[in-house]
């Protein structure tokens, strides 16, 4: 989830950034004959947009993700269980070393948790209802210590840094792609034809999922750290129960959630380009390499 809301806001940004900038004249990328391209200006250029579109992702994902979740942070606990979510968090933040996060819970009857924000003191863990349903404590208590892990790990701004690189090659090399066949292919002699408005965007898209893959490689080798993590602020064998559980959930028919499914929390190993785009490793990689 947090993955997903990352890239969906960063594409957004992107986008809208681009267009802009087009519609305004900003993207001056002919040198002064209005033939050869200005290299050095182009990767400028895309720097700034692909380095802006990923750090505005990242400033905003707490709101974002608070919106699109509808989770409800817990200022004042209500009941035995919001408080049991507070100190949980609170010890294991301490533990960590980092300041304590927003706990908040959001309505889903899928086990579900996720950690978001720009800085290692203000940051966001949000589990589902579901979660707190299915789960016995100890359970619950290593999934959170996941997700503290990926706070204090430092996950969402090393993928805004990636993101921002990953950006900055899709924009650059999507120009160059553009102009190659607006040039050498459709014969324009002066200035940007149609040709390159056309081909950069498809090119752009192309290059976009592929670029997708990079950022999901990084996902899933993450994931390995936060496991290790809550093994570290709960316990091993708390960290393994907690992956079982979601493994017995993800293997009952027709129940896995399709937020799940399409970031490839499963099991067992997928293969061909599916395993490429998914955010977390296979489950049972997951439990090994928690027991090796």
């Amino acid at each position: 989830m947090r993955i997903a809301l990352f890239l969906a806001t960063n594409l957004a940004v992107l986008l809208l950034a681009s267009v802009t900038f087009r519609l305004l004249g900003f993207e001056s990328i002919l040198q002064n004959n209005g033939v050869d391209l200005d290299l050095n200006a182009l990767l400028v250029f895309c720097a700034l947009i692909g380095f802006g579109g990923s750090f505005v992702s990242l400033f905003l994902s707490k709101m974002i993700a608070k919106r699109s979740t509808g989770a409800q942070v817990i200022s004042e606990p209500r009941n035995s269980t919001e408080r049991w979510l507070l100190e949980t968090v609170a010890k294991q933040s301490e533990q960590a070393g980092i300041g304590m996060p927003e706990v908040a819970i959001f309505d889903s009857p899928q086990p579900n948790a996720f950690a978001t924000g720009a800085n290692k003191n203000n940051a966001l863990v949000a589990v589902s209802t579901g979660l707190l349903q299915n789960m016995r404590a100890n359970e619950v208590e290593a999934v959170l210590g996941h997700e503290v892990g990926h706070v204090a790990n430092g996950d969402m701004v090393t993928l805004t840094l990636i993101q921002g690189v990953v950006n900055t090659f899709v924009m650059f090399l999507a120009r160059l792609i553009g102009f190659f066949v607006d040039r050498v292919v459709l014969r324009n002699e002066r200035g940007l034809g149609i040709g390159y408005w056309v081909t950069s965007i498809a090119a752009e898209v192309v290059l976009g999922i592929a670029a997708t893959m990079v950022v999901m490689w990084f996902s899933r080798r993450r994931e390995f750290r936060a496991d290790e993590s809550g093994a570290q602020l709960s316990s091993r064998g708390n960290m393994i129960a907690a992956l079982q559980s979601l493994k017995r959930h993800s293997e009952v028919p027709d129940q896995m959630p399709e937020s799940m499914a399409a970031f490839g929390i499963s099991s067992g190993r997928k293969e061909g380009l599916k395993a490429l785009f998914m955010s977390h490793p296979p489950l049972d990689e997951r439990i090994a390499a928690l027991r090796g």
